[in-house]
């Protein structure tokens, strides 16, 4: 199962904006560009929402039986080690392997001992095309490397083995993620990532690693452009040249985590990938609950009634809300306004805080990343919540269908802003 050379992460909370999401990548398509969906919904918010991860799967056939949806298409098993991924084995062709917290532990002694050897021929100074100075890499470099990643790479392995003994023989695609170390990872580094991966016979077709700056929930990159610009076009080259010095898949490329609403680096992205001829993977998972919302909002009383309520409560419920992804939100609480306040809003004023358009002096980042982790609020709703997406469906629809395709498709993969 070879991953497409453009594919992106369409998560989806609730099941309900498959079709919303094809009819973007359709307009893409129409435009002479092949970007083939993935649906991602981790362990954590199959547990938030009390959904099982085979209702990701349906929901993603019923979305390709009504769109008609001709290409490929995979459902990812979103960050899962061991302990989590039993349940995805069945439905899911997409595993993302999360070993963040195996980054930093060091391998017992026979382990690294055995690793050193067998690396030792690639101390030296290895040129890499596109990246002007030479990778020097010496014994100290090697020690410190397998100490840092070593023991993540082998638990990727055993996760790896795992799932390809319990799908029994059915293709899937591997995806390992290292962006949740402390660091990124520099050149030098990713190499010999690259290379401990291909030791342990991973075929992996994606690899996210960690970027400078910060990738928070659902707002804009937080960090210096230049220098993620600089790592980002260094990653490629990296990459291109582990292809051939190690015999990883050919379609082997970079995945962008929390790469949704990184609206100041998609140019940039953009011209990367178009300079090198390389492929890219964008997760982009909860920014289609945050469009339902705004439909809601949007579809009459009934619905901002609703939106005020989630706000309210996602108000109250903060800390509670927050600590799942406390790495990957900012919000400053005396920017959030009030629920008595909100309260007061028409439908107007309540999307213009919350639709990412920093055109507009309404917009509220961190009322948009509380209520970005706020959707337990909805789920407990129950169906009081899903009938009003059900009644409110043409609006929220639209509003995720442009969200996908103008904010996030266009500028990445079409080189439109």
């Amino acid at each position: 199962m070879l991953l497409e050379k453009y594919s992106i992460g369409v998560g989806d909370r609730f099941g309900h904006q498959g079709v919303a999401q094809l009819r973007a990548l359709k307009r893409a398509k129409d435009l002479g560009v092949n970007v083939v969906p993935v649906w991602n919904k981790s362990n954590r918010e199959h547990m938030i929402i009390g959904t099982r991860p085979s209702d990701t799967r349906r929901a993603a056939d019923e979305a390709v039986r009504g769109s008609e949806w001709k290409d490929s298409y995979y459902v990812d098993a979103d960050h899962i080690g061991l302990k989590t991924v039993d349940p995805f084995l069945e439905c899911s062709n997409f595993f993302t392997l999360d070993v963040a917290d195996f980054i930093g532990m060091e391998a017992d002694r026979s382990t690294m001992e055995s690793f050193m050897r067998s690396m030792g021929p690639m101390c030296g100074s290895v040129r890499i095309s596109g990246i002007p100075t030479p990778l020097a890499v010496n014994e100290k470099d090697l020690h410190a490397f397998a100490s840092k990643y070593l023991l993540a790479v082998k638990e990727a392995g055993k996760i790896y083995r795992h799932i390809s003994n319990g799908r029994a023989n059915q293709d899937f695609v591997v995806e390992i993620s290292t962006d949740e170390a402390s660091e990124p990872q520099s050149p030098m580094e990713l190499y010999l990532i690259l290379a401990a991966i291909a030791e342990e016979r991973i075929p992996i077709q994606t690899i996210a690693p960690k970027f400078t700056g910060k990738f928070l929930k659902g707002i804009d990159y937080v960090g210096d452009v230049v220098q993620f610009a600089k790592e980002f076009e260094e990653d490629l080259h990296v990459i291109a040249h582990a292809v051939n010095a190690f015999g990883l898949p050919r379609n082997l490329k970079l995945s962008v985590h929390s790469g949704s609403d990184k609206f100041s680096l998609y140019q940039l992205i953009h011209r990367a990938i178009s300079g090198a001829h390389a492929g890219l993977h964008l997760k982009t998972a909860g920014t289609t609950w945050l469009e339902e919302l705004i439909g809601i909002a949007l579809s009459g009383a009934a619905g901002l009634d609703v939106a005020k309520v989630i706000y309210q409560k996602a108000y109250e419920r903060i800390d509670e809300l927050s600590k799942p992804y406390e790495t990957v939100i900012a919000i400053d609480r005396q920017r959030l306004p009030s629920p008595r306040e909100v309260s007061a809003w028409d439908s107007v004023r309540y999307v213009g805080a919350l639709r990412h358009d920093q055109s507009n002096r309404s917009f509220n980042p961190h009322l948009r990343q509380l209520l970005h982790v706020g959707f337990k609020v909805a789920a407990e709703m129950g169906d009081k919540y899903l009938h009003l997406l059900e009644t409110a469906s043409e609006i929220v629809g639209q509003n995720v269908t442009d969200n996908l395709f103008r904010r996030h498709i266009s500028p990445i993969f079409l080189g439109r802003s």
